[in-house]
This record gives C-alpha cells, structure tokens and sequence, in this order.
C-alpha cells in the first residue's frame, strides 16, 4: 500500500507500529511526530521513520492514515484540535490506548466532520520503553482490539487492518464499553490491586524489617506487574475510573466476605473459595498473549559455586538465546530452582530449557 502515515508518540508502540507497516508496506512514507526531538532523531538514524517533527499540524494534510500511540489524555486532546486543521478527505484515524470509551466519545466530532475514526489497542509491551526499544515482533500473536463505532463502514475497518497486516497481530472487534469493562477487569484491576499490595507490604516491612528480604522471591514475582509506568497508569486510571469504581467496589466486598470466612472459621467456605479460583485459573488459555503481558520465567536447579550464572549464560549464548532478565532466588515457595531467567517469548524459554538440558545436567522448571 502506498501514502503517508502519520505516528504521533514515537514510543516503544508508535516506534514498533511504523517498524510493521514498514516490513508490509516498503512504499508507504512514513512520518513521526513527537514532543521529544532526541526520540525523532533516532527514530530517524534506526530508520524507523522517514522524517520527523514536534508539530502535528505541519504534517497533518498529507496524511492518509493518522495513528495516536500516546497518552490517552493526550490523544483526547489532539481529536478535539483535528476539525479545526487541514485534513485529506479519506483520512483514516486510529489510536492505541488502553481506554477506549472516552476516546470514542471525544472522536465524536471529527466523525460528524464526514472522517473516519477507529479506535485500537494493541494487548502488547516490552520491559523496555522508548523509541529504540521498538520492534517489527513486539505484536506478533499478540491481541490487537479494535473499536469501530456500530455505524462505521466494514471497508474501513478492512483497510485499517490492512495497514497493520505486518503486526501479525489477532485483531478483534469489540464495542468501546465492552472493552473498557474486559479490560478494566483483566488488567486495570490486577494493576491496581499489586500496587496497592505493594504499598501495603512496603509499610508492613518497616515494622518487621525481614519481611523485606522474604518478599524476594515469589512475592516479587506475583507483584511485578506494580513496577509499571506510574505516569501510564494515572492515565489509564482516570481515563477508565467509571468501571474502575465498580469493579474496586466488587473487589472490596470480596474481601470482606474473605474477612468473614476467617471470623467464622467456615473451612468449608474457605476451601470453596481457593477452589473455585483454583479450578477457572486452570481452566485458562495457555501459551497466548492475553490483556497482561505474559512472563517467561524458567527456573533452573544450579549448585551455588562461583561461575555458575556464567556458566549458564554461556550455554544460551552458544545456541544465540537472548534474554531480558536473570537473578538468583533466595526464597521461593513451591518451586525449588533458585536461578530465574526471563525471556521475551515462549519460544525462547523453550529453546532455552532445551539447551541447559543439553548442556548440563541442570534441571529446568516452568
């Protein structure tokens, strides 16, 4: 396909956006606008763009197709700005932001102007951040949400997805309320309840200083999630804090009901309750990307001499296995290996089990 493409936030989603359009669409021309013009002179010398500014408005006319990767609060204020500059009758808008319900309704105008505005979020993201994190894979297989309004035309919402074909993403449509309550309730949720688990332990810890260093293993591990972009997620907060409101609220009753299994000492009401959780937990998708980004830890049984991280690397580097994370476990219940590495895909932590069992007599856990 041939046009011009218009990112404005080159961050590690724009950044990886034009990398996919780039691999499907080599003729297309494309245009990163950002606040930062460090990020813009890299996204051009990584050549992920072809230029760059810090003003919408001097690229906006040319554009064919107009993608918002920043902030939604920000996106919310660029769509409320676009009636007023000079646009191509067929421009094709879409966004990448973790609300969309909002953003709809703030699309609202520019839809009445006779454009096209569909909304999009990419269920993606990387332990890294910026511009030069930015990768043609980062979506691959990965749930790409997309958010037409019910009258929009089917052709557009075809185009769109044609443009993002190099995504080898698993595009799904939902309306705006239906994808702000699942997502609310799959990710939004679980980041602010890690967060405030966190904060609550951090005030525990000052009190019993050990716990500090108990919290180093599984812990950390089923918190990880509260080490997120704080910026990001007051954005997403107060962009989704009607579901939010709800759904904290559904939240709290359910741990006063846990409050009252434990006054009442109802074994059979506890048991219920770890079981019933046990059994949908497990009745989950396995190996597929999901509204949180997937973790792929492997647990590896080492002897505790000198070398043996090392060691270990070594063998991954020999088959040119890449890793994002590696640390050695103090304490973790339930699971015996006390080297954790992380990596970017299950196809690499598979590859790595593989080849530390290769090499080694090593055993490796999942």
């Amino acid at each position: 396909m041939k046009g011009t493409v218009v990112i404005v936030g080159l961050g590690l989603i724009g950044g990886s956006i034009a990398l996919c359009i780039r691999a499907k669409h080599p003729q297309a021309h494309i245009i990163g606008v950002d606040i930062s013009e460090q990020t813009i002179l890299a996204g051009d010398s990584l050549g992920i763009i072809d230029e760059g500014t810090t003003n919408l408005a001097d690229v906006i006319a040319r554009a064919d197709l107009l993608i918002f990767c920043c902030p939604v609060q920000q996106t919310e204020r660029f769509l409320v700005e676009l009636p007023r500059l000079p646009l191509k009758e067929n421009l094709l808008i879409t966004d990448t932001g973790s609300t969309k319900l909002r953003v709809m309704q703030h699309a609202a105008a520019i839809q009445e102007a006779g454009y096209t505005f569909i909304g999009g979020h990419p269920m993606a993201g990387s332990h890294k951040s910026g511009v030069t994190a930015a990768k043609s894979l980062l979506f691959e297989n990965a749930y790409y949400l997309l958010t037409p309004s019910e009258d929009e035309d089917p052709k557009h919402v075809v185009l769109l997805r044609e443009w993002l074909e190099g995504t080898n993403a698993k595009f799904l449509e939902l309306s705006a309320t239906e994808h702000d309550n699942i997502t609310g309730m799959l990710s939004h949720l679980p980041h602010i309840v890690a967060a405030a688990l966190v904060n609550q332990t951090s005030a525990f810890t000052q009190e019993h200083p050990a716990a500090f260093r108990l919290a180093a293993g599984g812990f950390r591990d089923i918190t990880r999630i509260a080490s997120s972009d704080p910026t990001m997620w007051t954005d997403i907060s107060l962009s989704n804090k009607d579901t939010l409101r709800e759904l904290l609220g559904n939240w709290r009753d359910g741990m006063n009901e846990a409050i009252d299994m434990l006054e009442k000492e109802d074994s059979n009401a506890i048991y219920q309750f770890f079981d019933t959780a046990k059994e949908f937990r497990d009745s989950l998708p396995v190996h597929q990307e999901g509204a949180i980004p997937s973790f792929y830890d492997l647990f590896v049984d080492v002897p505790d001499y000198p070398g043996v991280i090392s060691e270990v690397t070594g063998f991954l580097a020999q088959e040119e296995i890449s890793l994002i994370n590696i640390k050695i476990l103090e304490t973790r219940e339930d699971i015996m290996g006390i080297l954790q590495i992380t990596f970017q895909n299950e196809k690499d932590r598979e590859r790595a089990k593989r080849c530390i069992e290769k090499y080694s007599h090593y055993q490796c856990h999942f």
